[in-house]
């Protein structure tokens, strides 16, 4: 599914023109006036700032977009209200496009509807904006798949245990992707595990996640054999949780996003798995979708490989594929994208890990 994006992105999206994205390569003599308003939803996934950002940013500097005065950047950490109020003064101050990865997908209807009305096309990003018809694209990974892979991964690390108990973390309510990640969880799980709690964690905390798991540990008198965690930022929380409890060795954990802690602690035992989401392509897709709606421009129909039902229409979507990382593969796909240094990951502490798991050390010291 991914090849036509993945040329795409190389070869068009990533080059030296438009490619795909246009009709031909030729920019026009005078850019047109306006910004590009990239509005992330929170800051305790550390991905937003550590690579969405940046990369977005990258990205449309290589296209010779005037980042420093004309895109418009706001977090609105977790803050549904605070982000409605982010994305007025965004159009208030310009913005021809719209990159919007919501706090709360069906409350960011509204947004879109403002945006629709002002003539600024909407770009959903990393997380579906439901029940509205004013949503014109779609940028993110296979989110089912993104749950498959946990469950999946979670079934073979307790293959021989009978009738396995499970922990499940899921992430915010408020947060469509959530949905999927369930589904897709499910659909791995259900038959092979025994789901002894569930808890859908608000703001995708690792505080409440660790609260969550304490109370489970309590109540399953500390009997359980793994936890679907749904990021890695929960998975943290369990993490500690179980420590707190003793339970020694720690059951298997999943996780998502690939944060640099999590990538640590499953260099040490910790953590069994993450998915990882190269994120740097994305965030150039949006990138460059938003570039091309900001230059007036149609994109090429054949750059989306998907069409989303947001509850109201079909949104043509561009869909990456997401991969599970355990301590088995980390070099062929962490360290191969260069999501993370070697230097950063095995330092200190974790340098002997590094070396067990068969990295590199001399690339890792400075």
């Amino acid at each position: 599914m991914l090849s036509l994006i993945t040329y795409h992105l190389r070869r068009g999206l990533l080059g030296l023109c438009l490619g795909a994205l246009l009709a031909g390569c030729a920019a026009p003599a005078a850019q047109p006036r306006g910004k590009i308003a990239f509005l992330l939803p929170e800051t305790k996934t550390t991905r937003y700032e550590s690579h969405d950002l940046p990369n977005f940013r990258a990205q449309l500097q290589a296209r010779g977009f005037d980042v420093a005065n004309n895109l418009i950047y706001s977090n609105a950490n977790q803050d549904a209200a605070a982000q409605q109020q982010q994305a007025e003064a965004a159009l208030t101050n310009g913005a021809r496009v719209l990159v919007l990865d919501p706090v709360d997908s069906n409350s960011a209807t509204a947004i879109a509807e403002l945006a629709r009305a002002r003539g600024v096309p909407v770009i959903a990003y990393d997380r579906l904006i439901t029940g509205s018809d004013a949503v014109d694209y779609y940028v993110s990974f296979n989110n089912r798949e993104v749950g498959r892979l946990q469950g999946e991964a979670l079934v073979a690390a307790l293959a021989g245990v009978p009738q396995p108990t499970i922990v499940m973390l899921n992430g915010s309510p408020l947060d469509n992707n959530t949905v999927a990640y369930k589904e897709g969880a499910y659909a791995a799980l259900q038959g092979r595990v025994i789901i002894a709690k569930e808890y859908d964690i608000p703001d995708w905390s690792p505080d409440q996640a660790q609260e969550a798991m304490a109370q489970a540990l309590t109540a399953l008198g500390n009997r359980v054999d793994g936890v679907y965690s749904a990021n890695d930022g929960m998975a943290g929380g369990a993490i500690a949780a179980m420590k707190a409890a003793g339970l020694d060795p720690l059951p298997p954990v999943t996780g998502q996003d690939a944060e640099l802690a999590a990538i640590q602690r499953i260099l040490v035992g910790e953590q069994h798995m993450t998915v990882y989401k190269a994120i740097h392509q994305e965030a150039a897709a949006a990138a460059e979708l938003a570039y091309v709606l900001w230059l007036g421009q149609t994109p090429d129909p054949a750059l989306f490989n998907a069409q989303v039902d947001n509850g109201r229409l079909p949104v043509p979507a561009i869909l990456l594929t997401p991969v599970a990382v355990t301590r088995a593969n980390l070099g062929t796909t962490i360290f191969a994208d260069k999501f993370w240094q070697l230097a950063d990951v095995c330092a200190g502490e974790y340098a002997a890990a590094c070396a067990r798991a068969g990295l590199p050390l001399n690339e890792a010291t400075p």
